[in-house]
């Protein structure tokens, strides 16, 4: 697994650590079931503090990225699934907070617009 960590970076290790992950699954270069390195491995890999890469593997798991197995380990989970999923369910709790809020469709639509370009261009500039 080619990873590394920029440490003159403003992006936190632990997410620079989230973002390689993920990207790795989402290509394929990670495939599912792959087994991850052990927090304590990865991070003295790395030069961070276990409590970094505990903290993105947390934030995968979240993401449906990996799946924690006890002594298994962490593996790449099916990521388009869980994923979609995901984001699905995100959108349907986000529409029912804008009813609530009595906004119209319209205004709806636009702020999600807008915040999703704002986060695919942070997105954009951490790999950068």
């Amino acid at each position: 697994m080619q990873l590394s960590v920029d440490h003159d970076s403003p992006v936190p290790p632990y997410e620079q650590v989230r973002a390689r992950i993920a990207e790795l699954a989402h290509s394929g270069e990670l495939p599912v079931g792959r087994k991850l390195p052990t927090v304590r491995a990865l991070a003295e890999e790395l030069g961070l503090a276990a409590n970094t890469v505990a903290r993105a593997y947390r934030e995968l798991e979240a993401d449906g990225v990996v799946e924690t197995h006890g002594r298994r380990g962490t593996l790449i989970a099916a990521v388009g699934d869980t994923s979609h999923r995901l984001a699905a369910a995100a959108a349907a709790e986000y529409a029912r907070h804008a009813v609530r809020l009595g906004v119209t469709e319209q205004e709806a639509l636009a702020a999600a617009a807008g915040a999703l370009t704002v986060a695919y261009g942070e997105r954009a500039q951490q790999r950068a």
